[in-house]
């Protein structure tokens, strides 16, 4: 899908093809990418390069153009109950006076505050940066929140679906946190080309604070991936305490109706009636289940106190 912008009073809105300076390829087909390839002078390399979500960002200078391959951060996604985060590759192709943004899904959202105050092509790639950064910074947001929901839902929870989703962050945030360091890179390649490039003082000043938006985004996303992973191991232990503690309860349960079993079985081949032949079948049987619940109650607390004793015992010893 092909789409024309034009700078117009500081802001970015569509524009006929005749007088687009900004293009932009959301996910291209074979007709678009020949036509970029015919157009702009790109070679099938630097046109497959901006669709390849594996592709390191990086930054080349060439005679008539400037082709930035960029990271950006895709929107999240809800796979089977699990959010995934994902990054993809941009591809901006500077001219003299035409930016071509080539993408693999979504449009730029040129609407977005970023993109107001523009006046050059320049400033244009520079706001989509500093967008991007943003972005990143959002859904780090976002993953710092779903963690502590998952951790709450783990520390009472006996099965693996929650640690899964906790796995599934861990796995993003390492996706994020090796993008927006290649990104870091092509910020610093640019700061040591401002002269190359003609950026003018405000220019060079708003990629410096690009480069201090993007370091603090990467300190940001190796907190959260060592936080995460070293917590994941604590939460493997919650669950499998909580396993622990219900089957703890479930013996209990067994321990304690075993005697009661026995009883009853024996009552049950009509030993009970036969010695309780001269009183009334209502009585006995009543004082037989209260007698069950009574030996019941003492098995149940002759159980727990002793179970309380041993790790009493065992810090003692430990002393």
């Amino acid at each position: 899908m092909q789409a024309g912008f034009e700078i117009v009073a500081g802001s970015i809105v569509p524009a006929p093809a005749e007088r687009a300076n900004i293009l932009v390829y959301a996910g291209p087909d074979d007709r678009d990418k020949q036509e970029i390839i015919q157009t702009f002078g790109l070679d099938p390399y630097e046109l497959d390069s901006a669709l390849d979500p594996d592709e390191i960002s990086r930054v080349e200078f060439a005679p008539i153009r400037v082709s930035v391959i960029w990271k950006r951060p895709k929107n999240a996604a809800l796979d089977r109950n699990q959010v995934r985060f994902d990054v993809a590759s941009l591809g901006l192709f500077l001219h003299r006076d035409r930016l071509v943004v080539i993408l693999g899904e979504d449009a730029v959202p040129f609407s977005a505050r970023e993109f107001q105050g523009i006046g050059t092509m320049i400033d244009v790639l520079l706001r989509i940066l500093l967008h991007t950064v943003h972005h990143y910074l959002g859904h780090l947001k976002v993953i710092k929140q779903l963690t502590v929901e998952l951790g709450s839902k783990i520390s009472t929870s006996m099965e693996n679906r929650y640690l899964l989703q906790m796995v599934a962050l861990s796995e993003s945030l390492i996706y994020y946190q090796n993008a927006i360091e290649a990104n870091g890179t092509v910020l610093t390649k640019l700061c040591g080309n401002v002269e190359r490039m003609a950026f003018s003082s405000e220019q060079i000043e708003a990629l410096h604070d690009i480069e201090l938006d993007n370091q603090q985004c990467t300190r940001q996303a190796q907190i959260y991936s060592s936080v995460l992973s070293g917590l994941m191991d604590a939460r493997g232990t919650i669950i499998n305490n909580n396993v622990n503690v219900l089957l703890k309860k479930l013996t209990l349960i067994n321990v304690i109706f075993l005697p009661l079993t026995l009883i009853a079985s024996i009552g049950g081949m009509s030993e009970f009636s036969m010695m309780t032949q001269g009183i009334d079948w209502k009585i006995s049987y009543s004082l037989l289940t209260l007698g069950m619940i009574l030996l019941g109650w003492v098995t149940w607390v002759a159980l727990v106190r002793i179970l309380d004793k041993r790790p009493t015992k065992l810090a003692k010893a430990k002393r």
